[in-house]
């Protein structure tokens, strides 16, 4: 069954390998991520190729995504791997310790103790510790344990509310940008951007270091900090996805804020004609066990029946013991929940205005489409312009985009509803028109007698070059 909802999956030890790869990408994998947290430039190159001879081998085109680290500020390293922290105990974050022990730790973030006061409270290991902090001496910030727990190395602080100033582009991943553009990744996440001004320079960074393979690849912010929440619609209208991701965001906001600002994010890409991805533990009891938990399932739904473009997975098939199961019931939860999307195109058409011929065009392929009863849409894409206006807006018309180009194949690998082919290239209009048909015919897409919506842009092979729609029957001539 066609799935419109895609799948991102994070690639680790447990996922590395040719075998698993092919079954992932058999399972229903659409997009990998690969975590430039974790691993050497050389693990990435090596799974960069592994993941596309194993895309090649299933006759599919699978997008890459290098998700950079980010400023993540840490705890330092501890002389026995960990310590536990009681209720009401003193503890220094000491910014010149080097190993820590039972009464302090050091930072990886040596500027922290001027971004903080008395009284501001520090959320550590997912805010799973909490501290509250009594005042700062020099190099020192000295807490007070309001929650304990178990404390090991590198563990994650968040400061509660946001407002730590660390920039969003560390030096490693201005490196990891360049090695990335190397590997030839069709997707950057930039990690706790707050402005739009983050999301520029990434891509700047990102163009630059992508010129001599001729890439430019598409950009998502990952909404994690406080901060980029008022910036939001700027942030979208730098980047060209957000993900929402749920972790650190629900450190900084709370728990409880989390579901409604996923709501609105969701609603804002869409709107802003942007991607948008869900993330962070949607499945994270599979890293363990065989089966998800039923709040798990009502998770993944609630985000498909949001409109989310992708759900992602993360040490569910990075470390976990079952990465083909997670995807194929992840799959299997997307495939339920969309056949109760209700298709509201009368609404969404209301008050819209298109400015372009080629949005335009794609607009009306939605509409004819879904009144006519059509059986799919074909685009003929050279950027994959078209089908992303398409992937805005809900029908149960899947949208097939059929382009030359290999990098659009793959970069609409993550837009909903969208299944990216490959296309020869012809100057001819209807040679290309019946070419596309005959695609989906030899795929057992489209048969005889069914109703066909088709766009195409002449002259042919001009990107935003869309301007012509047309209606077929299948087995008739074009």
């Amino acid at each position: 069954m066609h799935r419109a909802t895609k799948i991102v999956a994070t690639i680790g030890p447990a996922s590395s390998s040719p075998e698993i790869l092919a079954k992932m990408i058999a399972a229903g994998l659409d997009v990998v991520r690969m975590n430039f947290s974790h691993g050497t430039a050389d693990d990435h190159r090596q799974r960069a190729e592994r993941v596309r001879q194993a895309a090649r081998e299933a006759g599919r085109e699978i997008a890459l995504m290098a998700d950079l680290q980010g400023p993540k500020i840490r705890v330092g390293k501890f002389e026995n791997g960990k310590i536990q922290l009681e209720a009401g105990a003193s503890f220094i974050l000491d910014a010149s310790c080097e190993l820590g022990n039972e009464s302090r730790s050091g930072l990886d973030y040596k500027d922290l103790p001027r971004d903080l006061k008395a009284g501001d409270v520090l959320l550590l290991n997912d805010g799973l510790i909490v501290l509250t902090v009594m005042r700062v001496v020099g190099e020192e910030i000295h807490t007070v344990v309001k929650v304990g727990g178990e404390l090991s190395n590198n563990k994650g602080i968040n400061r509660q509310g946001g407002g730590l100033t660390a920039s969003a582009l560390t030096s490693k991943d201005m490196e990891d940008i360049r090695i990335a553009m190397e590997i030839g990744v069709d997707y950057v996440a930039v990690s706790f951007p707050k402005t739009a001004t983050d999301m520029e320079m990434a891509r700047q960074l990102a163009n630059i270091a992508g010129q001599p393979y001729g890439l430019r690849p598409r950009m998502i912010a990952k909404i994690e900090r406080a901060e980029a929440i008022p910036a939001l619609q700027e942030i979208l209208d730098a980047s060209d996805g957000i993900m929402v991701a749920r972790g650190d965001l629900a450190v900084e906001v709370g728990n409880a804020a989390v579901p409604a600002l996923q709501k609105r994010m969701i609603r804002m890409a869409r709107d802003s004609n942007k991607l948008v991805i869900t993330a962070t533990q949607m499945m994270e009891s599979m890293i363990h066990a065989p089966v998800p938990t039923r709040a798990e399932v009502s998770d993944v739904a609630n985000a498909v029946l949001d409109g989310t473009d992708a759900v992602m997975l993360s040490a569910e098939t990075a470390s976990g013991k079952y990465p083909v199961e997670t995807i194929e019931t992840m799959a299997a939860i997307c495939l339920e929940a969309e056949k109760s999307e209700e298709v509201e195109l009368d609404t969404d058409f209301l008050d819209r205005k298109f400015s372009r011929i080629d949005q335009s065009i794609a607009m009306g392929a939605l509409f004819t489409s879904h009144h006519l009863g059509a059986k799919a849409i074909v685009a003929l894409t050279e950027s994959g312009a078209t089908a992303l206006w398409m992937s805005r807006l809900w029908t149960h018309v899947p949208i097939y985009a059929l382009t030359a180009r290999l990098g659009s194949q793959r970069a609409m690998a993550l837009y909903r509803n969208v299944t990216p082919l490959p296309a020869e290239s012809s100057d001819d209009r209807d040679t290309a028109l019946q070419q596309a048909l005959d695609v989906l015919v030899e795929r057992n897409l489209v048969a005889h007698g069914d109703t066909v919506v088709l766009t195409v842009g002449e002259p042919m092979g001009q990107a935003g070059g869309t301007n012509t729609l047309k209606i077929v029957k299948v087995g008739e001539p074009v």
